[in-house]
């Protein structure tokens, strides 16, 4: 990124940001949780799982959870308990990826319009977006909650964000970890940059043919939308 980015470089356009992964370096917090909340049961984390649940709505995955395992548990006793697990680890723990600040500043002085897209419920989100210091450079927060509980399979969650921020699918830019949530955003017209994240690897050849572009932190995403 050049550093005579002018004022108005990205006026009418959008950028929509994914939290884990993509964002935040936080897919590790999920994966403790996991082996944390089933390690508590006398259960290992089968090896497919992380991958079935990353883009389910946290309802879905607790629902997922009970039946697979067959817990006794009801899924708002597990979504309070992953709640308290993770809530901790965002607010202190959790950092952001690197050049992540840097590029959020570069976006909002070139006249970009900023949201973010997640799955993450807002009890986690915000207290993340505040500990690592970048809450204050978004117009809209929204979560698949907000969008009728529909999972990033779809791509609800982006449109209500380029809703909120007024500004028409085609001049918006998402950046995402998931294959899953790309396809969603690639199907409505959204350009897509992909975030390498450990989490994603098993997919990487097939996101690096899908996205516009692929980065491994955000030194290297575009300064033009």
């Amino acid at each position: 990124m050049a550093a005579t980015d002018g004022i108005g470089i990205n006026q009418g356009k959008a950028a929509i940001f994914d939290l884990d992964g993509t964002l935040l370096d936080s897919m590790g917090v999920w994966d403790q949780v996991d082996i944390d909340f089933l390690s508590r049961r006398g259960i290992e984390v089968p090896d497919d799982y992380m991958t079935k649940v990353a883009a389910m709505q946290f309802r879905q995955i607790a629902e997922y959870t009970i039946a697979r395992f067959g817990l006794r548990d009801t899924p708002e006793e597990l979504m309070e308990e992953w709640d308290n697990m993770a809530r901790v680890m965002y607010s202190t723990v959790v950092e952001a990826k690197p050049f992540a600040r840097e590029y959020l500043r570069r976006l909002r002085d070139g006249g970009a319009r900023l949201a973010v897209a997640t799955s993450l419920p807002p009890a986690l989100r915000e207290p993340a977006l505040q500990h690592v210091g970048i809450f204050e450079y978004f117009d809209a927060i929204v979560s698949v909650d907000d969008a009728g509980d529909v999972g990033k399979d779809r791509p609800d969650v982006y449109l209500l964000a380029a809703s909120r921020l007024g500004i028409p699918p085609e001049d918006c830019t998402v950046f995402e970890d998931l294959l899953v949530g790309m396809r969603s955003a690639k199907s409505v017209g959204m350009k897509v940059w992909a975030m390498h994240d450990d989490s994603s690897d098993l997919d990487w050849s097939e996101i690096c043919e899908l996205a516009d572009g692929v980065m491994f932190d955000f030194h290297d995403a575009p300064q033009r939308l």
